[in-house]
């Protein structure tokens, strides 16, 4: 798994119910991504580059294919972070790709916020700038 550059590739991903704060957290947070190659699934990245004009590529929604397109991107060493602020009081019919894409990231290294607290602190943190060898990542 390649090293991560100090330009971070970060994925933005939210479940319906944590869309608006997802936008209200980009938007806050709008330097630092600003900084870095942008992707997010389907209505996400979408609203996420209309509020803050940020330069997202969007890929398919979530329960259409998005969610493992990312799953793709980890396993290839083309992604840094996934900020993921999904809802865990909902049922989610593509729970499955859920889990799948939260293994995916562990099992690679992939830095994962699940929350706004959590993705602060990662944005915040100098590794968030800097080049950083991947600890213990499984053979290519």
């Amino acid at each position: 798994m390649p090293d991560m550059k100090p330009r971070k590739s970060v994925a933005l991903v939210a479940h319906d119910q944590k869309k608006t704060e997802m936008v209200a957290w980009a938007t806050r947070q709008r330097e630092a991504l600003a900084a870095c190659d942008l992707w997010g699934t389907g209505t996400t990245g979408s609203l996420v580059a209309k509020e803050t004009g940020l330069d997202v590529t969007c890929l398919k929604s979530g329960p259409l294919g998005g969610d493992q397109q990312l799953g793709a991107m980890i396993s290839e060493g083309k992604l840094d972070v996934l900020v993921f602020f999904s809802d865990p009081l909902a049922a989610m019919p593509h729970d499955v790709d859920v889990k799948a894409l939260l293994r995916i990231s562990t099992l690679y290294q992939t830095v994962l916020a699940c929350n706004e607290a959590t993705a602060d602190f990662v944005i915040a943190s100098p590794l968030f700038r800097e080049a950083y060898a991947r600890p213990g990542t499984v053979a290519s």
